[in-house]
């Protein structure tokens, strides 16, 4: 993936590092990319395979993230030796140090998308978004939340930290945050409801584990048939007049720019 591409992508699809045979499949899910997963997905055992499989991969011309271990584990330095030259963007777990951030990065020739996911991730925030070579940060509410000991699904627990994290992003100037995963793969309510919630606080992407959370995650990240037309609307009224109003609301700056990142969302990522 282009650099760009993983800056603007809505969904990200996790794939076991250790699972060859699905890497193929999952660029085909229509995932706006792939994350080949070298952490969590894939045991101590079977890490040195998968990360041989994911060179390998990325060896042949393909394109993809790769989610690799912790700065302080054991397996981070054959990970990032494996990306080397080969992954443009590497997630890096439990990002809590700008300085975590530049090593992986100075490691790896690749750029980085920092996954915050503990109490101290969320606290320095804004250091760990600042860091030269962060794209774009991504929110790991299911490990918070075990740290903070209070249920991964309530929107209200997480509220302050997913807040946090897209202030920490905005403020520098990176790409918006990515949302976490849903672990209910039948449940597309949940679904829907979680991508909802962190559309209205900011985000603009949604981490996924199972292909059949791609086409409604995107249909959920796009703004709805109203909000395109009153954001069209706002431009339209925009380049009549200097000074314009639609729809009884004065169109200034941060009105335009509130339209101009809707429709953004509305025609999505060029992608592949």
């Amino acid at each position: 993936m282009h650099i760009d591409d993983v800056a603007a992508a809505r969904t990200l699809l996790f794939v076991p590092g250790h699972r060859p045979d699905r890497f193929d499949k999952a660029v085909a899910s229509g995932a706006d990319g792939v994350v080949l997963d070298l952490e969590d997905a894939v045991g101590p055992a079977d890490k040195a395979v998968a990360r041989e499989h994911v060179r390998h991969w990325l060896a042949g011309g393909n394109s993809a993230v790769v989610r690799i271990n912790g700065a302080d584990t054991e397996w981070y330095e054959a990970d990032v030796a494996a990306c080397a030259g080969l992954a443009t963007v590497v997630m890096l777990p439990k990002a809590e140090r700008a300085g975590d951030v530049d090593r992986v990065a100075a490691d790896s020739g690749a750029q980085v998308i920092p996954l915050v996911e503990t109490a101290r991730g969320v606290i320095e925030a804004g250091a760990v978004c600042a860091a030269e070579a962060t794209l774009r940060p991504a929110f790991g509410s299911i490990d918070l939340a075990a740290q903070l000991g209070v249920d991964p699904g309530s929107r209200t627990a997480l509220l302050t930290s997913r807040s946090a994290l897209v202030l920490a992003a905005t403020a520098a100037g990176c790409a918006p945050p990515i949302d976490g995963v849903t672990t209910a793969l039948r449940d597309e309510t949940q679904l829907l409801g979680d991508i909802a919630h962190a559309v209205e606080l900011g985000f603009t992407g949604k981490l996924c584990v199972h292909p059949s959370q791609i086409s409604p995650a995107h249909t959920a990240l796009a703004p709805d048939e109203a909000e395109v037309e009153w954001a069209r609307g706002v431009l339209k009224a925009a380049a009549r007049e200097s000074v314009a109003v639609y729809g009884g609301e004065m169109v200034d700056r941060p009105v335009l720019l509130r339209a101009e990142r809707l429709l953004s969302r509305a025609t999505g990522p060029l992608v592949r």
